[in-house]
């Protein structure tokens, strides 16, 4: 019979965070040091990714930042407003990378016109067109071959605008007063990034920009700008035909922005639908950059993009939670916050892939079970801060490998002992006196509903932890099956040993770790069950999404 004496679900947040840059400035101004973030498969096969950084360098001289549609005005009015946010970073980077040795070609399709008498128009004008230019390259790009195997990420089919209806009329009346096309305002790029007329060029044309690169033997290609899902993907000179035609492609991550409406599937934060198209592009189009690597400091975040970092960190093989924990996170908890997934190796299921996501986080679920791991990685995880997660029963760990036995009672305040038989079903209650704003009676009742997974044997808990929810098996004492704990760091942990593939199809469930998420980051948003049931319906509502 299935041993489950070790699900369990563990949320941590801490008071303060030390952050890193992975890039920095280059110590050999004629080479960009960069580290190129892709995903791939955690096995044949599987739905689930891991991200995964590969150190490259770039010859100044052979690398080119491309600036596509960084417009003077839009007609999203939300659009423009984060435009004019990334548009000073976009300067930086140009200047940087054009300092030392690299191409800059300025994109604003459509506005060609404007330019035709300024000296970096003319000079991509003087580019001889070469014999083997490609046919295809002056052609708008949909799709490249591979790109089938990862479903487009959101729904765009409206256009993307997310503004307030009412504020967007406005918007509009602004723009006819103004002589311009409420539907294309776009006049010319923004002026706040200076265009060199020494040495850049200016190009909406696939067919001049590939003979540009060519011409000035680029290999390399960053490409920033707007908008991630449509023009940074599709244009004549965006990823998609730079990857097909052999030019070494990143996206610089940060200094770009999606056209999508959050009212749309699958009904997430804005910036959240960014991530899901950056992780789509880095699946199957090209790694990602972010400017940093050059400018050093940390990445560019629009001002409004107030989301808290969420690690997902699992790594265990009875209880599915690869595949129940990551729908709930990627249909539940992405609303409101960023969220990376850590995941073990395959091939090594005692190393995790991706852990550097905890530098910049601010809090950290774990699902793991009894996995000692190296110590590097132990060490990471034990200074940001699953009762026996790392773990083992009575055994001393694999020569290379390194346990945490107290993480169970300095973390969550725990004391697993043992669990009930397999077979028993037990009845999940809030607990008698508990008023605790991610539970309270009144919203969510005192008998909640039958979980199938073991119930575990932590009485009694440690000082310092309140119990939310009990679990009751016939002819025993209840049992903590839910708590919060305030470690001895001053930090806030939750804790559940609930889990089991039956407990994720519970709203009630659902809705406590998603309050869970909320009050251990200090966010006021409270979720009841009748949220997450229409939650749900949304969700199955947008499964017909388009490009």
């Amino acid at each position: 019979m299935m041993n489950r004496s070790i699900r369990s679900l563990s949320l941590l947040a801490w008071l303060a965070l030390g952050l890193y840059c992975l890039g920095q400035s280059p110590a050999n101004p004629e080479v960009f040091p960069l580290v190129l973030q892709s995903q791939q498969p955690v096995a044949k096969d599987a739905r689930n990714h891991h991200r995964i950084l590969q150190s490259a360098h770039w010859p100044a001289k052979k690398t080119a930042l491309i600036i596509c549609d960084v417009w003077d005005s839009h007609h999203c009015l939300n659009a423009v407003r984060r435009v004019q946010q990334v548009a000073p970073a976009i300067d930086r980077l140009a200047k940087a990378i054009r300092s030392q040795g690299g191409t800059v070609i300025h994109a604003p399709s459509d506005c060609i016109p404007y330019y035709k008498d300024h000296l970096a128009r003319q000079r991509a004008e003087k580019i001889t067109l070469r014999d083997d230019t490609p046919t295809d390259i002056s052609k708008w790009c949909d799709q490249i071959d591979g790109e089938t195997q990862d479903p487009y990420p959101v729904d765009q089919s409206d256009g993307g605008e997310d503004d307030d209806p009412a504020e967007h009329a406005q918007w509009t009346e602004r723009l006819k007063s103004l002589g311009r096309n409420p539907k294309s305002p776009w006049i010319q790029q923004i002026d706040t990034i200076e265009i060199d007329p020494q040495r850049d060029y200016i190009s909406d044309s696939g067919q001049e920009i590939w003979n540009i690169l060519k011409s000035q033997g680029i290999e390399q290609v960053a490409l920033c700008g707007v908008h991630t899902n449509m023009c940074v993907l599709g244009r004549p000179f965006g990823l998609r035909q730079l990857k097909q035609h052999g030019f070494q492609t990143v996206l610089v991550k940060d200094l770009t922005d999606t056209m999508y409406n959050p009212n749309r599937w699958p009904h997430v934060n804005h910036f959240s639908g960014t991530d899901r198209v950056i992780d789509h592009i880095e699946r199957v189009i090209c790694p990602t950059v972010t400017s940093d690597q050059w400018l050093g400091g940390k990445p560019f975040r629009f001002k409004n993009d107030t989301r808290k970092h969420w690690v997902v960190l699992i790594a265990e093989d009875e209880y599915k939670t690869d595949e129940t924990l990551v729908r709930w996170a990627r249909e539940q908890l992405d609303r409101d916050f960023k969220v990376s997934l850590v995941l073990a190796e395959a091939e090594q299921p005692n190393r995790l892939v991706g852990l550097e996501a905890l530098a910049d986080a601010d809090a950290l679920l774990v699902s793991v079970r009894r996995r000692p791991l190296p110590a590097d990685q132990l060490n990471a995880i034990r200074v940001r801060t699953s009762s026996h997660a790392f773990s083992l029963r009575g055994k001393a760990p694999s020569a290379g490998l390194s346990d945490w036995p107290e993480f169970d009672a300095e973390v969550f305040g725990g004391n697993y002992t043992n669990h009930y038989g397999n077979d028993e079903v037990a009845s999940i209650q809030v607990a008698s006196y508990s008023d605790h704003p991610l539970v309270a009676s009144k919203d969510f009742g005192i008998e909640l509903y039958q979980s199938h997974g073991s119930l575990y044997k932590v009485s009694p808990l440690r000082p310092g932890t309140r119990v939310l929810w009990n679990g009751k098996i016939p002819n025993q004492e209840a049992e903590p099956v839910a708590w919060t704990f305030v470690r001895a760091d001053a930090g806030r942990s939750f804790y559940t040993s609930l889990g089991h593939q039956s407990d994720f199809e519970n709203d009630l469930f659902s809705a406590l770790l998603l309050n869970a998420a909320h009050w251990l980051v200090d966010s006021p948003r409270r979720f009841l069950p009748a949220d997450i049931e229409h939650q749900q319906h949304m969700v199955e509502r947008g499964e017909g999404k388009q490009r």
